[in-house]
């Protein structure tokens, strides 16, 4: 790892500390100990130097974040709206000082101070209020939309808890609550100003003068603002997340029976609507609290929207016409997934109960307005809410949605005169013992777009899962390939890479990150491919000492780091790497003088606390991992390693230092996958099934530079039309077999042999996911793995490769297209004025 000095001498990507800067830090950082923490130095701990720092840092984007708010009210451009329960955001102190140019000058001003920098980052919390993909892919997309200069705002809910901290306790997954806040967040601001009030329950009055929805309970939506910067460019957009308040009157207008305390304490039943995160990840949990929380975010976020709207100066020029005639001109609404799908009948009924504005008319406009992403093609995932639970919860909304799905079907009977079936199949209202709301039905009727992911997931969106709907409106079905943001995935946790590319390319690639084929010209390059190398152990090097540090195991860090890092779900397969382990275990046990290549495999996720399966996988790995690390015939050769925790903030120390990826999901059954994204900027080569992403990338770098394996999506639907028999392979295979055995017998598990009796019984009679069917085919690749690590020059010519054509994988790249092709705006690349210079 480099010196202090070394790292301040880095290159200008991580900014030019001036002197007059590094002063001013000093200054700043000591005034807010003092001011704002109410501390001096014999008394403040390390998290007071943190708040310091961070409060020092923040003071810069004031005013630009002032100026931004400015600068759209007076251009009035179209606002773009990114609703979605999840924001998966980590921590926000680097990246700001990334995205501002600051990192050199609070470096060297905190190092002047006698502290260290990185010690400070690692206090602060991960905003965890997201479970994986969906919920990062929405704070990608807000770095982006700022880098962009779109007026773009992030809409979802302040998570009092956020994704439980997993601990692993003899093995198995513990859960404890995350409460990130408990210190205080520096970088949020409450603005109580702008509290709005949210409707449930009641019933619904149709009167001459309109419909009524009355007799409700009211709970308070509180505003809590976080700036979002762009990288350079003086914007600072906002994410703005609601948390829950009782009204004061709360339980006291009716029970005025003198339990003025019980009255006091139940306040809580309407602020728990804010609380926690649910931890399901592609799983839909039909619980009530789970459905407040979906209409609590829509119903307070449509006010704002419709608030803005009105107030904004050209919201109405011309009188003849009702305002909200130029609403979809003005207003665009993305629906993160189904759950933020209560949007559409909620704008539906701003328009017409309370607005006025006529059904069509309103119809027209929420769909104009409204455009939706689809993340998941797992049935199992798909929202479908219990017509008894709406009825209650939200009575109006309900009557809505059925004159909605009146109208659609209308329509579908129509133009399929006698089709029956597909009535059926085409309604927002599944009939059946429970009626149900399918909430993807809704979103596609309601909306102008409908995107999926990856193409190979839009196609099969198209194809499969919305066929009917594609068939009527074919032009309304896009493709967004998923992206990530290069300033947190590079540039900030990869920091030796930037470098080394910078240094061949310029700075460019930063906000353009299709620069990076220019990198193909280096593909011989001796230095490069020895500095590339050189970056690549150091990560490695780092990693393993945080690994020690922090869980007391000691890796070889010349070993292939070989990491698969995502929620633990069957579809993932991470069983299918637990049985490449183990038949590498069995390979160097039946031979342990023959020379192989050493290995590390690293496996880390959370699993939702009620999905069984899962946390039996989590200690699968670990009892794995218990006898290969403890077996004296394998020493150095092969570990396996489960990566506790895995979080936002490990993933930007983990990926910089993986030399392998592993992306081995069935095909047709990850929709997109933006890890593997991150893993191929950073300097790994992916193992992977043609599946998601991984189909682009591939075809991006070209196969030959990727380790594909595996059945393709038609290969796995023929599989299911010919029966997929697991025994068959179990029968064939020897390697498989004996492992299968080993589970089976309790080799892994000697105190409690019958331990994975279930997964066992999973694997060889109902296994959705067909985990045997690829083993053969994924061991061999395996051995192509091994081979080419063998050839250091080739293994790093594949990775400068891969690196080059990582480019499309930019959620810069990801906005565009959706800023051109569903919202109708274009990114603007002015930077607004600093707010040290006057203004125009």
């Amino acid at each position: 790892p480099l010196s202090d000095g070394d790292r301040r001498k880095q290159i200008s990507v991580r900014g030019i500390a001036g002197l007059g800067d590094v002063a001013e830090g000093r200054k700043s950082f000591n005034r807010h100990l003092h001011f704002t923490l109410v501390k001096d130095r014999n008394v403040a701990t390390p998290r007071d130097y943190y708040f310091a720092l961070a409060h020092t840092v923040r003071d810069h984007l004031v005013g630009r974040w002032i100026r931004t708010q400015q600068h759209y009210y007076e251009r009035d451009p179209k606002r773009i709206y990114y609703l979605s329960l999840e924001f998966y955001m980590g921590r926000t102190l680097q990246n700001t000082m990334v995205n501002l140019g600051l990192q050199n000058a609070c470096d060297e001003a905190i190092y002047q101070l006698g502290l260290d920098l990185e010690e400070l980052e690692e206090i602060e919390e991960d905003a965890g209020l997201g479970n994986g993909g969906l919920g990062r892919l929405a704070a990608c997309f807000l770095d982006s939309m700022a880098t962009l200069g779109l007026a773009a705002y992030g809409y979802g809910i302040r998570y009092e808890f956020g994704i439980f901290n997993q601990k692993i306790v003899d093995g198995w997954q513990v859960e404890e609550a995350d409460d990130w806040l408990r210190y205080g967040n520096p970088w949020e601001k409450a603005r109580p100003e702008y509290m709005l009030p949210v409707h449930f329950y009641g019933r619904v009055d149709h009167t001459p003068e309109g419909v009524k929805w009355i007799d409700t309970q009211v709970v308070l939506a509180m505003p809590y603002d976080t700036p979002v910067p762009g990288y350079k460019n003086n914007t600072v957009n906002t994410m703005r997340l609601w948390s829950a308040k009782a009204p004061n009157d709360f339980n006291l207008q009716e029970f005025n029976m003198g339990d003025y305390i019980e009255a006091v304490l139940d306040r809580n039943l309407a602020e728990n609507i804010s609380r926690v995160l649910y931890p399901n990840d592609n799983f839909f949990e039909g619980k009530e609290l789970r459905l407040k929380q979906e209409y609590f975010v829509v119903a307070a976020t449509l006010q704002d929207i419709i608030r803005r709207f009105k107030s904004s100066k050209f919201g109405c020029r011309d009188p003849v016409r009702t305002c909200f005639e130029t609403f979809p001109d003005k207003v665009a609404i993305q629906l993160n997934d189904t759950h933020p799908a209560l949007s559409i009948p909620e704008l539906m009924r701003i328009l017409v109960d309370v607005e006025k504005v006529d059904w069509d008319k309103a119809w027209e406009i929420t769909k104009r307005t409204c455009a939706y992403t689809n993340h998941t093609v797992l049935p199992e995932a798909l929202e479908r809410w219990p017509v008894s639970m709406f009825e209650k919860l939200l009575p109006r909304h309900l009557e809505i949605i059925y004159a909605l799905n009146q109208m659609h079907l209308d329509r579908v009977a129509a133009l399929y005169p006698g089709d029956i079936d597909r009535l059926r199949r085409m309604s927002v209202i599944e009939e059946g013992d429970c009626k149900r709301v399918n909430m993807a039905h809704l979103c596609v009727i309601g909306s102008h777009a409908v995107n999926g992911v990856a193409r190979i997931h839009s196609d099969i969106v198209k194809n499969s899962v919305f066929k009917d709907f594609y068939e009527l409106e074919p032009e309304k079905f896009q493709n967004k390939t998923n992206g990530i943001t290069p300033r947190r995935w590079l540039l900030l946790c990869n920091p030796g890479l930037a470098d080394v590319i910078a240094e061949k390319i310029g700075e460019g690639f930063i906000t353009d990150l299709s620069q990076l084929k220019k990198l193909l010209d280096f593909v011989n390059n001796e230095t490069f491919i020895r500095d590339v190398a050189k970056v690549k152990q150091e990560n490695k090097l780092k990693f393993a000492a945080y690994l020690e540090e922090q869980y007391k195991v000691k890796i070889n860090p010349s070993s292939m780091f070989d990491v698969q890092v995502k929620r633990i779900h069957e579809y993932k397969r991470q069983l299918l790497n637990c049985l490449h382990a183990i038949t590498l275990y069995n390979r160097i046990r039946s031979n342990p003088s023959k020379s192989c290549v050493p290995r590390t495999i690293m496996i880390g996720g959370k699993a939702a606390p009620g999905y069984h399966m899962a946390k039996m996988i989590i200690k699968l790995i670990t009892s794995i991992g218990d006898v290969i690390n403890n077996d004296p015939y394998v020493g150095d050769k092969l570990k396996v390693i489960f990566l506790e925790n895995y979080r936002v903030s490990l993933a930007e120390k983990v990926i910089p230092a993986a030399d392998l990826s592993q992306q081995i999901s069935t095909a047709g059954t990850e929709a997109s996958g933006t890890g593997n994204m991150k893993f191929m900027v950073n300097g790994a080569l992916t193992i992977g099934t043609m599946d998601g992403a991984n189909v682009e990338m591939a075809e991006e770098a070209g196969e030959e530079n990727l380790f594909i394996f595996g059945m393709r999506v038609e290969d796995v639907e023929a599989l299911d039309r010919k029966g997929y028999n697991a025994r068959e392979y179990y029968e064939r295979l020897p390697e498989l077999r004996q492992a299968i055995d080993q589970i089976s017998s309790g080799f892994f598990s000697p105190r409690d042999p019958g331990c994975f009796r279930d997964v066992v019984n999973m694997l060889m009679y109902h296994d959705r996911f067909k985990v045997f069917a690829d083993y053969e085919a994924y061991i061999k690749c395996q051995g192509e793995v091994d081979q080419l690590f063998m050839d250091p020059h080739k293994w790093t010519k594949k990775v400068i490769r891969n690196i080059a054509c990582s480019g499309k994988f930019s959620s810069d790249r990801t906005i565009t297209e959706y800023a051109r092709e569903i919202w109708g705006v274009e990114p603007s690349a002015t930077k607004i004025p600093p707010p040290n210079l006057p203004r125009d």
